[in-house]
């Protein structure tokens, strides 16, 4: 799809000038469309790039589900949620849908009938995933029916998802076994491209299930164990402090040979990472996750300095965490 041209005018350098607010995607070396006369790299590209640079640390934060959406972003293959905006959906729009990820990588898709399908699991490049998503969900509800909603540079300045949406309507993942959801029931079959990009997709998904039992923990199948991997809102020191008394005190496995082997550091969030046995299933893990959780209330409530071999610890901890973004 060809880039829409903002309309210029000359300026007196000669050059173009952009009168509605957009700027060009010019090379870095081409003159600047402002009309400055300098080369676009050092005019308004640096402006671009200091903006791509400002990473949001916390993109979800102040948003129902901030925990499971980092989940869906990050860790999870195939899952659905029904989004609900503030004032409620525009005529023709039927409904609002966030996905983990659509065909051919789309960020957005806006269905025959009208609805909206915005997918999470897209490279952003404001630095900031809540306004590259708000950016995307509006131009999906202004695209055609039956169209895809293709990427493109995302103002800096622009809303937010927190702006969009209504954060007061729950927020209630539902995890799937494939991705036949992109495929709507009405439909007779599914475009080519599309087929073969969802065969791809259903050999690649790894088997995935939310816990019923806390928030945000999802267990996972793979070929050698399984794991859990749980998303938790606590502040990082806070729950490092946490996670290293109960591991002093032997109380971080959940259940017969399960241990806790580390954490995953994302979107400001941490994500701690147990090891389970091969044959240990999504439902066996939610009694024991419940005592657990019950257990590091306690651990987080503890205000006194930790120990020198809950230190050690929390060093060890801290040494098998890795960041994802």
């Amino acid at each position: 799809m060809a880039k829409k041209r903002p309309q210029t005018k000359a300026g007196k350098s000669g050059q173009a000038q952009v009168t509605n607010g957009e700027i060009p995607v010019v090379g870095a070396r081409e003159p600047c469309p402002c009309g400055s006369g300098r080369r676009y790299k050092a005019c308004h590209g640096r402006t671009a790039a200091h903006a791509a640079t400002e990473h949001v640390q916390r993109p979800f934060e102040g948003l129902p589900g901030e925990c499971d959406l980092v989940a869906l972003r990050e860790l999870v293959p195939a899952a659905t949620v029904p989004l609900t905006l503030k004032g409620g959906l525009p005529e023709g729009v039927p409904s609002v849908t966030l996905a983990t990820v659509l065909p051919m990588a789309w960020p957005a898709l806006r269905r025959d009938d009208g609805s909206v399908l915005l997918a999470l699991q897209n490279d952003g490049t404001s630095g900031d995933l809540s306004r590259d998503l708000a950016d995307t969900l509006q131009r999906a509800l202004e695209t055609e029916p039956g169209n895809p909603v293709p990427p493109r540079r995302v103002d800096p300045e622009g809303p937010r998802l927190q702006e969009l949406l209504d954060t007061a309507a729950p927020f209630v993942p539902e995890v799937h076994t494939g991705f036949e959801f992109w495929i709507p029931q009405s439909a007779d079959g599914a475009d080519p491209e599309v087929a073969a990009s969802l065969e791809r997709a259903n050999a690649a998904a790894i088997p995935t299930v939310k816990l019923d039992s806390v928030d945000a923990a999802y267990w996972c199948e793979t070929p050698e164990k399984n794991h859990l991997r749980w998303v938790m809102p606590h502040a990082e020191e806070e729950l490092l402090d946490a996670l290293a008394r109960l591991h002093v005190a032997g109380t971080t496995s959940i259940g017969p040979d399960t241990r806790l082997v580390g954490s995953f550091r994302a979107h400001g969030l941490m994500v701690p990472v147990w090891d389970l046995p091969s044959a240990m299933t999504a439902e066996e893990c939610e009694k024991p996750a419940a005592e657990f959780a019950e257990r590091l209330a306690e651990a987080l409530a503890v205000d006194a300095p930790l120990t020198a071999e809950e230190r050690r610890a929390r060093g060890g901890l801290t040494n098998r965490q890795v960041t994802l973004s």
